[in-house]
């Protein structure tokens, strides 16, 4: 992982999260091999042992083995119980519920122009219905549903969440390399971003998280494969070419 993530919870937690991502491609990604870009938003009862974790993710992700290719995919994911007993990734499971004319599927492949695109989303609990709904669109200032998560398949995630993440992510299969995550290149400004980092409130505005030391912190977990910059003009960069053995 190489991410920015939320500090301590305000009383009332977080009611959702946004973010441009930049889109890239590994064709070479083999089965076993995953790297992705996401947005996580959680509710946790012990975050130390993920006991109890709520947890909707989206975000872009290559991974041949779920999808039998190593094409660039949107992609969600919900659970209830740290993936336990509840919760799946896309439809494959009842949870995420699609709406009609929606601009993306959970699953669908993104299409690059010129090896790169960008696509912005945002989650957030919308404070008519309680649901957690999805916007998407490869314009900020022009998103449209996708869907949501019914407030009912949860239950510490029913009313707030706890934490939330804008994470790059990479992972292999145990004693190969790891893949590269983002465009491959350590940070710089012709590596991988997130922009328009964002909250977003019950009314699906969003605003800024505070300024460091109060707002978010960086993690990465091997900061020889991966790093992630410093959070500025709400916007980080995140990359690594990869090649640590698990």
């Amino acid at each position: 992982h190489a991410l920015h993530r939320s500090t301590d919870a305000p009383e009332n937690g977080y009611s959702g999260a946004m973010a441009t991502l930049d889109v890239y491609n590994f064709p070479y990604l083999k089965k076993m091999e995953v790297s992705a870009a996401i947005v996580r938003v959680s509710n946790y009862q012990d975050e130390a042992t993920k006991a109890g974790l709520n947890d909707i993710q989206a975000g872009w992700v290559i991974d041949p083995t779920t999808y039998g290719d190593s094409k660039t995919h949107f992609f969600v994911s919900w659970t209830a119980d740290y993936y336990n007993k509840t919760g799946c990734f896309n439809l494959d499971c009842d949870g995420f519920v699609p709406v009609n004319g929606a601009p993306v599927t959970p699953g669908d492949t993104l299409e690059q122009a010129n090896n790169q695109t960008k696509i912005s989303f945002k989650i957030f609990k919308d404070k008519n219905d309680g649901d957690w709904w999805l916007y998407f669109g490869y314009d900020i200032n022009n998103l449209n549903r996708v869907g949501f998560w019914p407030k009912n398949i949860f239950n510490r995630m029913v009313d707030h969440a706890t934490r939330i993440r804008w994470a790059g992510y990479a992972q292999s299969y145990k004693g190969s390399s790891s893949p590269p995550m983002g465009n491959g290149q350590f940070p710089g400004k012709m590596s991988a971003s997130f922009q328009n980092v964002m909250y977003v409130d019950t009314d699906g505005q969003p605003y800024p998280p505070p300024v460091w030391p109060a707002g978010l912190e960086v993690y990465a977990s091997n900061t020889k494969c991966y790093q992630a910059s410093i959070f500025e003009d709400n916007m980080f960069y995140y990359v690594g070419p990869g090649s640590c053995t698990s």
